[in-house]
């Protein structure tokens, strides 16, 4: 495994560390080259570059929306890992999260601790309550915030920001509304890709990738 940019290993040796990382290098090319990006994809880019804060629903969108309950009656919830790290990535990039939901848990509280979540609302009936006191707070205009959601109640927030998104599971009306839907479903990878998304238009996806395999 070798390349023009790292010296050959002796016959019979391992490959070094330079060449190892070379070859990650190659795949991601390689791979960027066969699998190009959707059309909808593409035609997003230029809502997603001023996102400056992106908000989310829970249930259908973080979670597949399965709701557990034990004998004791709390409610627990599942998340996806590669949705955590996508938003930590986001986050490192200068993007802030929030979170706005209808339900109330502990389990959201505690994701919303480890994640670092800036605004988390929960119990949040009027969505739209809860967004315009973000916009208050932040100073943000509604073209710098993307918002993810997959039903209903969340047709109030979605017609009012500059990326509207929704995941695959989402029922009908919404994907008629937004921007972009996802090839994944919530809480199977759909919040990644939005992030990825995000991470793409502002031109740091490739550096963000970078930095991880040059560790």
């Amino acid at each position: 495994m070798s390349s023009d940019s790292c010296p050959p290993s002796q016959p019979g040796a391992y490959p070094s560390d330079c060449e190892v990382r070379e070859g990650y290098r190659k795949l991601v090319r390689e791979k960027a080259a066969r699998d190009p990006r959707s059309k909808s994809w593409r035609m997003s880019l230029a809502k997603a570059k001023p996102v400056r804060l992106l908000l989310l629903d829970v249930d259908g969108v973080l979670t597949d929306g399965s709701l557990l309950y034990s004998h004791e009656g709390k409610e627990s919830k599942a998340f996806n890992t590669q949705d955590g790290f996508g938003l930590r990535i986001l986050q490192d990039a200068g993007v802030e999260v929030g979170i706005i939901t209808a339900r109330s848990s502990e389990a959201l509280s505690r994701r919303g601790k480890d994640l670092k979540i800036a605004h988390l609302y929960q119990g949040a009936v009027n969505k739209l309550d809860s967004y315009k006191e973000i916009l208050k707070k932040t100073g943000y205009k509604p073209f710098e915030i993307a918002y993810m959601g997959d039903d209903w109640l969340d047709l109030v927030l979605l017609k009012r920001v500059g990326l509207a998104a929704a995941p695959a599971n989402a029922v009908s009306e919404v994907k008629e509304m937004v921007h972009y839907t996802t090839e994944r479903y919530g809480g199977h990878g759909a919040v990644r890709e939005l992030c990825d998304l995000i991470l793409e238009a502002r031109g740091v996806l490739k550096e963000s990738l970078q930095n991880y395999m040059s560790r």
